[in-house]
Order: structure tokens, then C-alpha cells, then sequence
């Protein structure tokens, strides 16, 4: 190893410590800080962004990379670590420091605007500051995308899924758009009755619960916790993991469901390679990636009905004796489909529906084909038009998400882009561990973690997307497992109710 590689990981290590630092003060923002605190953190998070831009888009960082492709004697992690580093270099240096501290100004400032415009139902309120974020998010896509040769839409799927392109997404969601509302008219029709279990459920009970499961399924607490947030989120670093969720007393099984899909989120973290801890190769192989693994924890694992007959006797140690704590009950309650107005309430069916919607919605007002003020009504017609319901008000309708404000723009279809390798995934995984069934109705899913560890998460970003897709699936990411599985849990349930 030469000392442009050596002297470049030293770097990069450093660049680390910053953006590990940003996603402590994020989380702080979203769970504990008081909220005279918001302008004085909105400038530290500001600071911290534009320290780590500049070092990681200083002449020397080009120079030291220069230096190590040129070194012949790195191995294939060392390799794959200058990969990585110069893709962030090149999409970086596009962006003027200016650029991006404006950026960060802009969405810290429309957060803390979207929080109060969602409770008040007013998207009026939010409508100048998320117009100056869509400005300045547009700007960055068209500086970025003639930076790395690649439309202004695809800029920035490629920065949540590095080598992600609207050529493939499109087809995968218009695919979904076509497949999905004769699925979700049988399996609405197939909805059984069931008993609605009797509350309240105290927090401390539901979190207790929740800690005891996150122990069962393999997170460690001594690198993480669990609070609470207006919105579930996984957090933090590899080795400081930070878990939050929505708690309600009236209702168990959103914020369990909440915990359960981070808690997939978390596991990939700490799976990551240590050896790579603060590196760019080390990190998670994209949001699609990152996605796969709480979705397939959530959906392909524990809403199955060998996970609920292990979690039926949880709920009943943890609330007491109800006739609604029956694996059978738990079924017909937690695989309802529906259609509903709220994103993150959807059922496994209608949720890649909802998806779509944001889909168009964002390339829209991108492009300038969709003025921001008129989002609420775009949003209430293409609701009608994907899920024959419109929304009542704006918390229900277009303010429901952080994602918009806070500058996340071609994020959304990494959500649906998940499920689909999340199926993948699960099939994979069942066809290579025959006693797989029989481990998740005792609540052991150890070896698929290591199964997982083995070809997702301890292989950081050493693949590419494609690569790791392939290697781990047999074949590209594609449709038909995804429709496959919702097929198996709903319309051979209605076969089988008729």
C-alpha cells in the first residue's frame, strides 16, 4: 500500500468523524432538542456540512486520489474504497460550498416550518420555503447531473442509489402502477374480521416490549437505543445506533411495526465491516439496499404467520390475556389491506401505489411541469386516480411526509425499489435455508442474519448494486418475486376463504 492510499483512508477517516457527528445532531434535532434550539442547531448543521464538503472536495483529496488508482499493489477492498471516494469526490466537487450551505439552510429552515404547517394542516404555511428548496434542489440536480453526465432526475437517484437510473425505475413502477389494483381490489374483498385488542397500551409496556424484541432479533443495546420521534427513523453510526418511534396508547401495532422495520435498518448497520468503519466502502450499498433489509425484516418476516404465532404469546406477557392475541387474529388485523390516505399506515399492497404517487409528483415539480402551489391538488387527483380515495386535508394529504422538506427528492422509489429486492431476498434465503419457517415461529432468525450478514450486510459497498443484487438473488431486481408474494398471502387467502 502506497502513501497516497494511506494518507487518503487518514482523510476519509476524517470525513467520517463529521458526518458521524451530523447524524448524532440530526437525531438530537428530531428526538430531544428544545425548540428555541432549532436556529442555533439549523447553523451548527450547517457549519458541520460545509467543513466536510470542503474537505472532501479539497484539491488534496483529488490529488491524494489521483495518487492511489495509480498504486498497483491495493487489494480489493482498498479498491473499492478509492471507488467509492472518488464517486463522492466528483458528485461533490460539482456543488459550490455556497451551494450547499444554502442547501442545508434552506431544509433546516423548512423542517422546522413542515413540522408546524402538518399540525396546524396548512400547507400554505409551507409553501414559500419548500418552493426555495425545490429551487435550490433543481439547481444542485442540473449542476450535478452535467458534473457526472447524467440527467438532473437521475442525479439524484444516484445519490441515494449510486448506479440507479430512471430508465430502470420507470419501467419497475409502471409495471407495479398496472399490477397492483386488480391484486388490491381481491385482497380488500378477502379482508377478514377480526377482534380489535383492548388498550391502552402504556408506552412504557409497548417499549419494554420492543426492547425485548430488538434483543431477540440481534440488536446490541450497548451500541444503541430506542426513543421516541414524530416520525420512525433509524440513525446514528455503525457502533452508535439510534432507533425511534411513534408511540400511541390507544393502539399497539403501528409503533411495534414501526420498531420491527428499523430494526432491519439497525441489524444492516451493525453488520456492516468493522474494518471499514468511517470509509466509504464500508458503508451501506445504497438506500435501496438499505430498505431490502427493514422491509424484509418487517414484512417478509414478521408479519408472517410463523413470526405472529411467536408474537402472539409477546403481546399477551406484555398486556395480558385478550381474545385478540391469537396468531389467526393477528393475521386478519395486520395483513388488512386498504386504502388509506397516510403513506406510512399502508399495507404491503397498496404502499408501492402511494410510492408512485410521489414519484410523479417530485419529477413533475423537478422538471417545472408542476408548480408547487398546486401540489395539494395534484396530490388529492392522483390519489384518486392510484387509490380511489382523496385526501381530506393537507396533514392527510401532501404535508404527511419530512422527506420534501428536508430536500430528499428521488428518495421515494428507493422505498418500492426495496420491496421488490426484499422479496428477492426472502426467496433466496428460504431456498438456501430449509429450517427457516421453523426458526421464525420460535422468534430465532439468527440464521438468516448470518445468511444476511454473509451476502448483504458484511459486504458494505465492496459490489455494486447490480453486482450484490445479482450475487445474492441469482438474477437483476425485478417485479415478480414481489408479486409472487403478495399473491401467496392474499389472493390464496381469498381462493382459500371462497
Amino acid at each position: 500500500m502506497g502513501w497516497h492510499y494511506a494518507a487518503l483512508e487518514d482523510r476519509l477517516a476524517r470525513l467520517g468523524h463529521l458526518e458521524g457527528a451530523l447524524a448524532i445532531l440530526n437525531w438530537d434535532t428530531a428526538v430531544c432538542m428544545p425548540e428555541a434550539a432549532s436556529a442555533a442547531r439549523g447553523e451548527q448543521i450547517a457549519t458541520l456540512k460545509r467543513l466536510a464538503h470542503e474537505l472532501l472536495t479539497a484539491d488534496e483529496t483529488g490529488e491524494l486520489l489521483a495518487g492511489a488508482e495509480a498504486e498497483s499493489d491495493l487489494d480489493p477492498w482498498q479498491r473499492a474504497n478509492v471507488r467509492e471516494a472518488q464517486r463522492r469526490f466528483r458528485r461533490a466537487r460539482a456543488l459550490e460550498p455556497a451551494l450547499v450551505e444554502a442547501l442545508a439552510r434552506a431544509t433546516n429552515a423548512c423542517e422546522m416550518t413542515w413540522r408546524e404547517a402538518r399540525r396546524r394542516s396548512d400547507f400554505a404555511m409551507l409553501r414559500a420555503s419548500l418552493e426555495e428548496v425545490v429551487r435550490l434542489v433543481r439547481e444542485a440536480a442540473r449542476v450535478t447531473g452535467a458534473a457526472l453526465g447524467l440527467e438532473p432526475y437521475d442525479a439524484l437517484l444516484d445519490e441515494h442509489q449510486p448506479d440507479l437510473r430512471d430508465a430502470l425505475v420507470a419501467p419497475l413502477l409502471d409495471r407495479l402502477a398496472a399490477a397492483l389494483p386488480p391484486i388490491l381490489e381481491v385482497a380488500i374483498e378477502a379482508n377478514r374480521p377480526f377482534l380489535t385488542p383492548r388498550g391502552p397500551f402504556p408506552v412504557d409496556r409497548q417499549k419494554k416490549l420492543a426492547e425485548r424484541l430488538l434483543s431477540r432479533l440481534g440488536f446490541d443495546f450497548r451500541m444503541g437505543r430506542l426513543d421516541a420521534s414524530a416520525h420512525p427513523f433509524c440513525g446514528g453510526i455503525p457502533v452508535d445506533i439510534r432507533i425511534t418511534s411513534r408511540w400511541r396508547e390507544d393502539e399497539v401495532g403501528a409503533a411495534l411495526m414501526a420498531v420491527l422495520h428499523e430494526t432491519g435498518h439497525a441489524l444492516y448497520e451493525a453488520g456492516l465491516p468493522r474494518r471499514w468503519l468511517g470509509q466509504p466502502v464500508g458503508e451501506a450499498r445504497g438506500i435501496v439496499v438499505h430498505e431490502s433489509q427493514s422491509l424484509l425484516l418487517e414484512m417478509q418476516i414478521c408479519r408472517s404467520p410463523a413470526f405472529l404465532r411467536f408474537l402472539a404469546g409477546e403481546l399477551e406477557a406484555a398486556f395480558g390475556p385478550d381474545p385478540a392475541w391469537t396468531s389467526a387474529n393477528l393475521e386478519a388485523l395486520w395483513h388488512r389491506v386498504e386504502r388509506g390516505f397516510i403513506r406510512v399506515d399502508a399495507d404491503e399492497v397498496s404502499y408501492p401505489l402511494h410510492v408512485i404517487l410521489r414519484w410523479r409528483l417530485e419529477k413533475a415539480m423537478l422538471a417545472g411541469e408542476l408548480a408547487v402551489a398546486d401540489l395539494p391538488g395534484a396530490w388529492a387527483e392522483g390519489m384518486r386516480a392510484l387509490l380511489g380515495v382523496s385526501p381530506p386535508d393537507d396533514a392527510r394529504g401532501c404535508l404527511q411526509d419530512i422527506h420534501w422538506p428536508v430536500g430528499a427528492f428521488g428518495y421515494f422509489p428507493c422505498y418500492t425499489l426495496g420491496a421488490l429486492l426484499a422479496a428477492q431476498l426472502a426467496a433466496a434465503a428460504r431456498a438456501q435455508l430449509p429450517g427457516l419457517e421453523q426458526d421464525i415461529a420460535r422468534g430465532d432468525i439468527a440464521p438468516l442474519l448470518a445468511w444476511l450478514r454473509a451476502q448483504v450486510h458484511g459486504r458494505g459497498s465492496l459490489p455494486r448494486f447490480e453486482e450484490l443484487v445479482r450475487e445474492a438473488t441469482g438474477g437483476p431486481l425485478a417485479v415478480e418475486p414481489f408479486l409472487e408474494h403478495l399473491r401467496a398471502r392474499y389472493l390464496e387467502r381469498a381462493a382459500a376463504a371462497a
